[in-house]
């Protein structure tokens, strides 16, 4: 029975994505959750790797402890571009924009420009995919 959910809910989302200003805003809305659990977590990999606490790290930027608490372990987090750049930074690193590889394009960027997929399920489930942090992916 458990299939038959999940198979009805990926046909439903593939119905739902034929809506050109759906898709947009599904695969826009996706690209932000994968981009920033991304970044947050690589951010707080640093942080670990540099023995600092979070309110070190917080003193470090002169925030209050609870910033950084929120930024790393909120499942809601939508930090500012100029947050994670200070957090960043205070870890000697760098925030950087970097292309989508040629392979995801199809996936992402030509979906947003024709506002249609070839593949609305195929879509759904890359988009799936990059939600999931790599150390959680099933090989």
């Amino acid at each position: 029975m458990t299939v038959t959910k999940h198979s009805a809910f990926w046909d439903d989302l593939a119905k739902d994505l034929d809506d050109p200003e759906f898709l947009r805003e599904y695969v826009v809305e996706s690209m932000r959750i994968a981009t920033i659990d991304s970044v947050v977590n690589a951010i707080d990999d640093a942080r670990e790797a540099a023995g600092l606490s979070k309110a070190e790290l917080a003193r470090a930027i002169q925030k209050e402890p609870a910033t950084i608490r929120r930024l790393l372990s909120s499942e809601n987090s939508n930090p500012t571009l100029g947050t994670l750049a200070e957090v960043a930074a205070a870890l000697g690193l760098r925030i950087t924009v970097e292309p989508i590889p040629n392979a995801e394009q199809g996936h992402i960027t030509r979906p947003l420009l024709e506002g249609r997929a070839a593949d609305p399920q195929k879509l759904a489930r890359h988009l799936d995919k990059l939600r999931i942090p790599k150390s959680k992916v099933p090989a």
